[in-house]
């Protein structure tokens, strides 16, 4: 830890990032290799619903990883962030970057490091709702 609360708290929460992209992605992946398995044992009893359930797992499967990569790209930026040493020459790299990059243009004003934590924040929420929506499917397809 540095001296500067200011670094602590954006390399903190790149820290935090990480592991919120971790466990989803792992949990995905064991469902995919487990899916084959599942198919086979259950390949007499597919019903058209647990195919529509299967679908549905499918495609949170895909937005789940489409947030994670999202999560772990905010992660990078936080860190960017926590290299410089004010809030405002952090958010400046972190602006300056995503304009470079053609992501978002030039902001008029900085935004605050608790504005930018704000917004990943709902961007972890849409995860997890992505998230659950898998494991609520996977669990009915698997039921049915």
């Amino acid at each position: 830890m540095s001296s500067n609360p200011y670094q602590d708290k954006a390399g903190a929460f790149a820290a935090g990032l990480m592991l919120q992209a971790a466990w989803p992605l792992l949990a995905v992946a064991a469902c995919l290799l487990a899916a084959p398995v599942i198919g086979l044992a259950a390949a007499p009893q597919v019903t058209p619903l647990s195919a529509a359930a299967w679908l549905v797992a499918a495609a949170a499967a895909l937005a789940t990883l489409a947030f994670t990569a999202l999560i772990l790209f905010d992660a990078l930026l936080f860190r960017l962030m926590a290299s410089h040493d004010s809030e405002v020459s952090g958010g400046g790299a972190v602006d300056d970057l995503l304009a470079r990059m053609r992501l978002k243009p030039t902001p008029a004003e900085t935004r605050s490091l608790d504005q930018r934590i704000a917004g990943t924040r709902r961007l972890l929420t849409k995860q997890r709702i992505a998230f659950a929506v898998f494991a609520a499917a996977s669990l009915m397809a698997a039921l049915l």
